[in-house]
């Protein structure tokens, strides 16, 4: 899609009420620039375990019965699926916020992406996998722990602490 047509779009969009006009170009720019994969803390997170040794796919998509999941970090042959949530996009309890700006849109956004978690959770459970969730803003020590754990739990004391490893 080219940018003039994507900027049409957008204009019909605001138009009709589906979500709200930017309120100025430069949070517009700051909104396009989130991103759904490979977010900081993410990779972080991957390379972190990847020079521990631990080998997984990323962004894999998985077909369940009525519902698809991609999971941010995955271990097909344990069936562990691990997702780094960010604070704002999930309601994290300790950082999240209500909206103050078009509360409209952002308070219906926000309560179905954590009714889409709980959806992808029972899902990926009733399947047999195992569901990590990690805060953006966890300690990588602890994420490490936390899916280490999860992965290979005969090995999830400390594992990197030895490792200078800081948060993510």
């Amino acid at each position: 899609m080219t940018k003039r047509s994507r900027d049409q779009v957008r204009k019909e969009a605001h138009a009709k009420g589906l979500y709200p006009a930017p309120l100025n170009e430069g949070r517009s720019r700051n909104m396009q620039a989130n991103r759904r994969t490979n977010t900081k803390p993410e990779v972080v997170l991957r390379s972190a375990l990847h020079r521990l040794g631990y080998r997984y796919r990323k962004d894999l998509r998985l077909d369940l019965e009525g519902v698809r999941v991609r999971p941010d970090i995955v271990f097909t042959a344990k069936k562990v699926a691990v997702f780094v949530d960010g604070c704002f996009w999930h309601v994290c309890p300790k950082h999240g916020r209500q909206p103050a700006v078009n509360e409209w849109y952002w308070t219906p956004k926000l309560r179905r992406n954590m009714e889409r978690d709980r959806t992808v959770n029972a899902a990926l459970e009733a399947a047999g996998w195992h569901v990590v969730r990690l805060w953006e803003h966890e300690p990588l020590v602890s994420a490490i722990n936390t899916v280490v754990a999860a992965v290979r739990p005969e090995l999830s004391e400390h594992v990197g602490e030895s490792n200078g490893l800081t948060d993510i």
